[in-house]
């Protein structure tokens, strides 16, 4: 059983207590969310780390989940292994059924970091471009139809979330809020 045995470490807020904005760990919280999981959180400082994080996980980053002693720091062998442990018929299925799913948008968080951390401005132009048509290019895989699911669907698979979801709407969400409330480009798509 996961239920309370299973704790995500994840990185503060900028009061040092609340959640963050890491799209990481976000992902990860998705995740125990859709396969009802009861799980708890526990926020690191990453100014003041504490001396049981360095035990813990030294040398990593939140995020990163204990469970039954273990502790595992990468993100994607962290979803692997939910995935894997948290299987039907106890608990749903949440991989994508289309393989291009998995990859839809997977440039976008690139892209846009590209443009927030440039100090070129002769560059913003190109990178402001770069980043509409990487979310141009989602916005061509959601409205083309796929096999089983058609064009008219909720999510990247279909009416469901799955794991690709998972991955891309944090990053979404980051980029959204970045651009409407930080930066003034011209994005098309959000």
């Amino acid at each position: 059983c996961i239920g309370s045995e299973a704790a995500n470490g994840s990185s503060a807020g900028s009061d040092g207590e609340s959640i963050g904005n890491c799209p990481f760990s976000q992902r990860l919280f998705m995740i125990l969310w859709l396969k009802g999981v009861v799980f708890n959180v526990t926020t690191v400082d990453l100014k003041r780390k504490p001396a049981d994080l360095h035990n813990l996980a030294p040398g990593t980053h939140p995020p990163f989940l204990t469970f039954q002693g273990e502790v595992r720091t990468d993100v994607n062998k962290i979803e692997e292994y939910l995935e894997e442990m948290l299987a039907p018929p106890k608990y749903p299925r949440l991989a994508a059924k289309n393989r291009d799913s998995n990859t839809a948008g997977n440039d976008i968080f690139s892209k846009f970091s590209a443009y927030v951390k440039n100090t070129k401005p002769e560059k913003n132009k190109a990178l402001e471009k770069s980043l509409n048509k990487a979310l141009a290019k989602l916005d061509e895989y959601l409205l083309s139809p796929l096999p089983d699911v058609g064009s008219n669907r909720k999510y990247l698979d279909g009416d469901e979330l799955t794991l690709a979801d998972c991955n891309l709407l944090p990053k979404l969400h980051v980029v959204k809020v970045t651009c409407l409330g930080f930066i003034w480009i011209s994005l098309h798509f959000i």
